[in-house]
Parts: C-alpha cells; structure tokens; sequence
C-alpha cells in the first residue's frame, strides 16, 4: 500500500480515508485480509498506536472485522463498496459545488458548465466511461 498524508486531517483520518477508497474501489475487496497493525503501520510510516486507531473506527463501521486468531478483514458485505463510492461521490460533488459558490457560481451555472465541459471533451469523457 502507498501511503499519503498532509497536515490537513490527522493521520488516523487520512489512513481511514485511504482505506475506504481502497474498498469503494475495490483494490480491497469483502474478505481480504489485511496485514497487521504492525506490519502496516511500518509500511504507513506511522505509530502501531495510529493505525489501531484507524482500523478500530473502521470496525466500528462495519467495514472491517476482527476474527480472533485470524486478524483483521474487509467485512464480508459487498455492498459497503457502493456505499463508500456514492458517499464519496457526494463529498467530491459537495467540494466542487462549494468551490464554485465562493466563485459566484449557482448550482445551475454548475451543471450548465458541467454540460459544456462534457460537450467540449467528448472524447475524454468517453475514455473515462470504458
């Protein structure tokens, strides 16, 4: 796992953050088993202490779970992918639509640029949805 952090959230967010996207993207799929704590707070470059953190928030929301001789695995509910793509999809729509409002942009403008955006960039667009 490639790890990457900044000074704009504390470390165990960001490692809950990344975790998540790798589920809503499925690099981590229902089931798999994750390193131990050790193991991935030496490849995080971060306190065992942290990553204990991040992994027990993220058991306690049920998206990974504890099997007590075996470790720890991605829950075995593959619907949490959806849930963590729409959620994220939602944070990224509610960012651009914040931005946007500081710039003086109404939800309307937004989709209207949205639409021009996809007319102008076809080709992109088409790529990115195969």
């Amino acid at each position: 796992m490639e790890w990457r952090f900044n000074n704009e959230a504390p470390i165990y967010q960001q490692i809950m953050e990344q975790i998540k996207a790798m589920i809503a993207t499925g690099v981590m799929k229902a089931g798999d088993k994750l390193p131990s704590v050790r193991e991935l707070a030496v490849s995080a470059g971060v306190n065992p202490n942290t990553m204990q953190k991040a992994l027990s928030e993220l058991e306690r929301e049920g998206l990974l779970c504890s099997k007590r001789t075996s470790g720890r695995f991605v829950a075995d509910n593959p619907e949490n992918a959806d849930i963590l793509q729409e959620a994220m999809m939602m944070e990224c729509v509610k960012t651009f639509i914040e931005s946007m409002a500081k710039l003086g942009y109404s939800v309307e403008d937004c989709i209207k640029i949205i639409e021009k955006y996809k007319r102008d960039n076809m080709s992109v667009v088409k790529e990115s949805e195969s």
